[in-house]
């Protein structure tokens, strides 16, 4: 496919540009800084009338997509001020809705956010492992945000029966070179409550941008997207009883295995994470581990 992916130079995005083109597709990046190449084209995500242009065909690059990987976006709360990050991500996002729509795209995929969930768990999850059959909890303005979007895409796809829409929830991502942090957690299992615990290797995020694009039908669906284990060595029931004593556990889980559940993602995109910090460190030296 000739796939466009905005904010392909972003931590999540280079794995993501990586695997598709890896897989045989012309990827372009839409981005607003980067080295030039013809693997880039600037665009400024906030101004329609570029978005719309850049996805109906550029002069010497493109004459139309296929499919959008939407990720261009201020990537957390806290970065800048509310207001600023609801202005540049809410209106990011409709651009780039509308412009697919209006050049005939029947294909988006985009980052959506575990944040939806409730996170930071300040008010416990309804039960654990959670999944996608409880309604959203923003707790912040970039989670109201990818509320919204969410919102947006199922009156999108309303209106039109033949477009995909599909958003995946990401955890945190993270990079090989994260993990070496990774035993750092063990001595104080609220560090990462406020996920669950939860990541998501950038290359097994970019497998499931690839799997939604290969699998996805009409209609707005959403994913967590998260590995099959757990950032903590402690085991996962012992890490549930401890910090969530009143949430209701249902199921029997796994040693490390994921809180964040993943479940859906397998069944309908046939996603299954690749890679493990385990592979890479080991938890009780805190050292490099078998790379192979």
């Amino acid at each position: 496919m000739r796939i466009a992916v905005t904010g392909g130079n972003g931590k999540l995005g280079r794995p993501v540009v990586r695997r598709l083109t890896d897989d045989g597709h012309q990827v372009l990046t839409l981005d607003r800084e980067g080295t030039r190449s013809p693997e880039l084209l600037l665009v400024d995500l906030r101004n329609y009338g570029q978005v719309v242009d850049a996805l109906l065909g550029v002069d010497d690059r493109h004459d139309g997509f296929d499919a959008i990987v939407h990720l261009g976006a201020i990537p957390a709360p806290g970065i800048l001020p509310d207001a600023a990050t609801f202005e540049n991500n809410m209106l990011s996002t409709y651009n780039v809705f509308q412009a697919a729509r209006r050049a005939g795209i029947k294909n988006v995929v985009y980052a959506s956010s575990e944040t939806v969930l409730g996170l930071p768990f300040d008010i416990d999850p309804p039960y654990i492992p959670v999944d996608e059959e409880y309604p959203p909890r923003p707790e912040s303005t970039y989670s109201l945000v990818k509320r919204l979007e969410e919102q947006m895409a199922v009156e999108m796809t309303r209106w039109d029966p033949e477009l995909s829409i599909t958003g995946l929830r990401f955890s945190n991502v993270m990079d090989e070179a994260d993990y070496e942090k990774f035993p750092s957690f063990d001595a104080d299992a609220t560090l990462r409550k406020w996920n669950l615990w939860g990541y998501i290797d950038g290359r097994d995020g970019a497998q499931a941008v690839a799997r939604a694009l290969e699998n996805a039908k009409p209609g707005f669906e959403a994913f967590i997207i998260a590995n099959a284990d757990t950032v903590m060595s402690r085991s996962s029931a012992e890490l549930a009883a401890e910090v969530f004593p009143d949430v209701k556990v249902t199921k029997d889980l796994g040693e490390h295995e994921t809180m964040l559940s993943i479940d859906k993602a397998r069944r309908l995109l046939g996603f299954e994470p690749e890679h493990s910090w385990r592979n890479h460190v080991d938890a009780a030296s805190g050292t490099g581990a078998n790379q192979g």
